[in-house]
């Protein structure tokens, strides 16, 4: 089968590798839509980060370079492994994708997402979403509805980690959410606020972004922090109080720094980004007004309310599908948009049909 591979900075090919099978306990998928994420576009530039490099293999997959790309994917049940009873053939799914050991489970509450050996399905291995078919553990695979199409699908998994980073800021309906940037992670962390009756306040530089947002429906003020004081916006939306909470979705230090000039006396920041560099920050600003500042990675029991979110029709992906591509396109047209001319775009769809 023909699939998307990793060997070092600025070297992926499209190439022919075996097709994977369904073993006991997994599921095979032929895949429908994978999204490029913006990890991938960092182990494109700067990698490997989470990739093993050669002669560093993954603890759990065993693998290295090269390793088939993609993590954000949706497919459609090919073939059952042996003692999995509870999906058929032909059912609609997404994966959570993970790699981690065999006895950690999913199902069992704490944060298996900070597991030391944690890592990700198109990363450190065990196959990618960016290929044909994918053969994925039963305890990672989650089936959808037929009626979500399986384009929106494959945001299911980027959704999940903005949905985690919603819960992890406590916020509730009839708060103020301020989200820095608008790109992807940003757009679809201002869908989930919406979706859980928050007003919604995007700071972002790009006007084709901030216009995507409202568009969308999922921001109620789109500010360009370049032009207007941002600070003043808030306070008059707020009636002077500040908002609520605050999500960080660029890691540049500046916009962090708005965000807690901006945010009320208590109020709580969310950092979403991966930061490549150390971020300077206002300690004293953090003290005086006594804020809680809170990182994430990834999610945790988040899939299965993700997916209830766009089943209801709270949450409308469509919007932030903005191109199409097939695996001969993923370089020049893929990773170029997104890195070159990343305002044009949101989430970008590779298809093995394409």
């Amino acid at each position: 089968m023909r699939a998307v591979r990793y060997y070092g900075q600025k070297d992926i090919r499209v190439e022919e590798i075996e097709a994977p099978t369904a073993g006991p306990g997994e599921v095979l998928i032929d895949i429908a839509w994978c999204g490029i994420c913006g990890t991938d576009l960092h182990e494109y530039l700067e990698g490997p980060i989470f990739i093993p490099a050669k002669g560093h293999p993954h603890p759990v997959t065993g693998e290295e370079m090269p390793i088939t790309l993609g993590h954000e994917f949706s497919g459609v049940v090919s073939a059952l492994g042996e003692g999995v009873d509870d999906l058929e053939v032909g059912q609609h799914v997404v994966v959570e994708p993970y790699v981690l050991p065999e006895d950690v489970d999913p199902k069992q509450p704490g944060p298996y997402n900070l597991h030391p050996d944690v890592n990700f399905i198109g990363l450190a291995g065990h196959g990618g979403g960016l290929a044909e078919q994918i053969s994925v553990q039963r305890r990672w695979v989650h089936p959808i509805s037929n009626d979500v199409p399986l384009d929106e699908a494959a945001l299911i998994e980027p959704l999940s980690v903005t949905h985690h980073a919603f819960v992890a800021s406590e916020a509730k309906e009839g708060d103020v959410a301020l989200i820095g940037g608008a790109g992807p992670i940003g757009v679809l962390t201002a869908a989930v606020a919406k979706a859980y009756g928050l007003t919604v306040v995007v700071s972002e530089l790009s006007e084709l972004r901030r216009q995507k947002a409202l568009d969308a429906g999922v921001a109620d003020y789109a500010i360009d922090p370049s032009a207007t004081d941002l600070k003043e916006e808030i306070l008059k939306i707020t009636d002077g109080k500040g908002a609520d909470v605050a999500f960080e979705c660029t890691s540049v230090n500046v916009v962090l720094d708005q965000l807690i000039d901006c945010l009320k006396l208590k109020g709580t920041l969310v950092v979403e980004s991966i930061w490549s560099k150390k971020a300077e920050l206002d300690i004293h600003a953090l003290v005086m007004k006594e804020l809680t500042i809170r990182g994430i990675i990834g999610y945790a029991h988040d899939h299965p309310k993700t997916i209830e979110l766009v089943e209801s029709g709270k949450v409308d992906l469509k919007p932030f599908i903005t191109g199409k591509i097939g695996f001969d396109g993923v370089v020049d047209e893929g990773f170029d948009t997104l890195i070159n001319r990343n305002e044009t775009a949101v989430k970008i769809l590779v298809s093995p049909e394409l």
